[in-house]
């Protein structure tokens, strides 16, 4: 078409479709990023401490070792009317942790170390209730304030143990949660009833929720000790620790108050059971002392450390070293089979920490003998024997049992031991048990009685008729 001229329209036209033509590689796929994990909501974690210098190293220890970012995580502390180092100890946690976290409030109170009406250090008094409620609802305003997605109350002397706890409860969706937390006895963090005036009613729900029987999340009456609480959920404003609701007229308890203005907000509490979470107390009575608590908490970290090796006190809290003796006897013998380590090492972490000390003995395996080796120590059954409980021959394991306490009995009549314990690697200790102990053998030796062999304890047979006293 050379030398043919183009109307302006027909040039206009090219020019624009040169214009829009794209370029090679114009249509060529963006580079596509995934998005980013959404980050974790934000939690305010308060903790009101009073007295707890011998819970905080492990209960402290369990709150560093939750699975959550602690960049997510606030801190809200306060400590007041002290007998002991609980000040101290919280103020050395902080300042070592405080980088770790996204916000830390310190509110120590040093003086006065006791309420003017309290009989002792536990026992509580309305002063005392209204001021533990006071703290908890700064706290809970403050948890308001930097708008915290939840809002986490969690008692000095409760043990953790599962790190996923938040993440666990807050799954739930739930506008109130509180982990089931485990006790020796029956006592747990909740209530399946609650009495027209307020109080704690048993009801046939309790012991199958408390015993796992049923699992799940349930609706309950009161939940303390631990809770979750939503912020995001707008039932949530309403919710408040003090003051009291204007139409409450039941005790005036911390718990109850609360447990009130859940009602009052129309936001039911729930328990959740699905897991083992942590472990609690059994509470004292106002009579009792700063030692029975230190006593009562030896008892319940006893029980996590059965179940759970990782309790471990804090990494940032010096714990001195522990004295320990052995109660007043001459030697404190411990059975323990030599391929069961677990139990060693479980045993020996459980005695240190009640401050006694012992001799290993390692256990007689009666599972690894042979009829031949048996003969040859000169043990032969009894014709005819059968055990009167389980209507069956002695078996090896029972055999070898014997022939371990049989050593010991040996070793105590070579050196001429007065007085000696012997326990077993899988024995479960009773709340005071040392001082309890300590106690009946002064009372042994104060009454003159003439004794040989006192069982301090031992499992129960399940018979069909009851177990009678010898003779």
């Amino acid at each position: 078409m050379d030398g043919v001229a183009h109307s302006p329209a027909v040039l206009l036209l090219l020019l624009l479709s040169s214009w829009c033509l794209p370029s090679r590689g114009y249509f060529a796929e963006e580079r596509w990023n995934p998005e980013s994990p959404l980050l974790a909501p934000r939690v305010l974690l308060a903790l009101i401490c009073r007295n707890s210098e011998h819970s905080l190293p492990y209960f402290l220890g369990t709150i560093e070792r939750l699975n959550y970012p602690k960049e997510r995580m606030a801190l809200w502390v306060a400590t007041d009317h002290n007998q002991d180092n609980t000040t101290v100890i919280l103020h050395d946690w902080l300042v070592k942790m405080q980088s770790f976290y996204h916000n830390v409030e310190w509110r120590p109170k040093e003086k006065p170390i006791h309420y003017e009406d309290e009989a002792g250090p536990k026992d509580w008094t309305d002063l005392r209730y209204e001021h533990v409620m006071k703290l908890r609802q700064v706290a809970l305003e403050s948890a308001r304030e930097m708008w915290a997605d939840y809002f986490m109350l969690a008692d000095c002397d409760n043990l953790l143990t599962n790190p996923d706890v938040l993440w666990m409860l807050m799954k739930e969706n739930k506008t109130i949660i509180s982990p089931m937390l485990e006790s020796r006895a029956a006592y747990s963090n909740f209530w399946c009833g609650m009495s027209s005036q307020g109080y704690y009613k048993r009801t046939p729900a309790y012991i199958p929720i408390r015993k796992q029987v049923r699992k799940g999340c349930f609706a309950v009456p009161m939940v303390h000790s631990t809770l979750l609480i939503d912020l995001r959920k707008e039932a949530s404003r309403q919710l408040s620790f003090h003051p009291p609701h204007p139409e409450y007229s039941w005790a005036f308890d911390d718990i109850i108050v609360f447990a009130f203005s859940a009602q009052m907000a129309d936001v039911q509490m729930f328990v959740c059971n699905k897991e083992t979470y942590g472990y609690l107390p059994v509470p004292l009575r106002s009579h009792n002392t700063l030692q029975d608590e230190a006593d009562s908490f030896l008892h319940c970290l006893l029980e996590a450390s059965a179940r759970n090796p990782l309790v471990m006190p804090s990494k940032y809290i010096h714990v001195p070293r522990k004295k320990t003796d052995k109660m007043g006897f001459d030697e404190v013998f411990m059975v323990n089979l030599k391929r069961r380590t677990d139990r060693r090492e479980r045993m020996l972490r459980v005695l240190y920490e009640q401050k006694i000390s012992c001799k290993i003995v390692e256990a007689v395996d009666g599972k690894a003998m042979n009829i031949s080796e048996i003969h040859a120590l000169g043990i032969h059954m009894l014709p005819g024997y059968s055990d009167p409980y389980h209507g069956r021959p002695l078996t090896k394991g029972e055999l070898g049992c014997f022939l371990s306490h049989y050593n010991i009995w040996k070793e105590i009549v070579k050196r001429r031991l007065r007085t000696s314990l012997v326990i077993e690697d899988d024995l479960r200790f009773e709340v005071f048990f040392k001082r309890r102990l300590m106690d009946l053998m002064t009372e042994v030796e104060e009454e003159g009685l003439d004794w040989d062999l006192i069982y301090i304890g031992r499992k129960r047979m399940q018979v069909e008729r009851p177990e009678k006293a010898g003779p």
